[in-house]
């Protein structure tokens, strides 16, 4: 245990030379409110990760700090291998900030043999994390080349159209992003979701009708 507060200690001490505060304060001011946010972006923060070796016992250590380039860091030196959908729930369960929700999918959940088996249970769940990386999960999977059949295409689409038209904005849009990227895949599903849109948009209000016409013109147009 020793080794892994040193290993820690010498973490942050790096993120000291590195701490931008004019970054930090802009985070504070969002309601990014850890204990210690150096504010370092994200490609340095990964630079220095790879100085050192992945180690499980290190990242569950980082993890467990309250300070966001910790967390950060613990999902780059988090081993795939040992990264348990235990854990991973663990892990979504004390997130607080969607950031955390993207490198963790990013780095470690869509490499994970399970992610097929959790993404459908995380996208129903009434956590609002739990659905964020469960679709930010399921963009990842379908950009991967994941196909879904019949029966799972049909809830997807169902949770995902409820989704969109709910009120939580980062799960709307995450919910947005995984049919987009769902569309891609070929022309049936580009066309099978610009008319279940379509369909949408003729109850919508205004204020939806234009995000539906939003995600229809990222599907026909790019």
């Amino acid at each position: 245990m020793n080794e892994i507060q040193d290993t820690i200690k010498d973490i942050k001490s790096k993120f000291r030379l590195f701490m931008n505060g004019v970054i930090s304060q802009s985070m504070r001011d969002k309601g990014m409110d850890y204990k210690l946010n150096f504010g370092i972006e994200y490609s340095r923060i990964k630079e220095i990760a790879s100085s050192y070796d992945k180690n499980h016992s290190l990242a569950q250590a980082l993890w467990k700090e309250n300070i966001r380039e910790c967390k950060i860091m613990a999902g780059l030196l988090q081993p795939v291998e040992t990264f348990s959908y235990e854990i991973a729930e663990i892990w979504i369960e004390d997130m607080r900030y969607p950031e955390l929700a993207d490198y963790t999918v990013m780095n470690l959940l869509q490499h994970e043999p399970y992610a097929s088996d959790v993404v459908f249970r995380w996208i129903a769940d009434e956590r609002v994390y739990f659905r964020l990386c469960g679709y930010m999960l399921m963009a990842r999977m379908f950009m991967k080349g994941h196909v879904l059949n019949e029966r799972a295409e049909a809830e997807f689409l169902d949770q995902a159209f409820t989704e969109i038209e709910s009120d939580e904005p980062m799960v709307k849009k995450a919910a947005a992003t995984a049919v987009k990227k769902f569309a891609a895949q070929n022309k049936n599903n580009a066309k099978n979701i610009s008319r279940q849109l379509g369909l949408m948009s003729k109850t919508a209000s205004p204020e939806l009708k234009l995000y539906i016409d939003e995600i229809k013109y990222d599907i026909e147009y790019c």
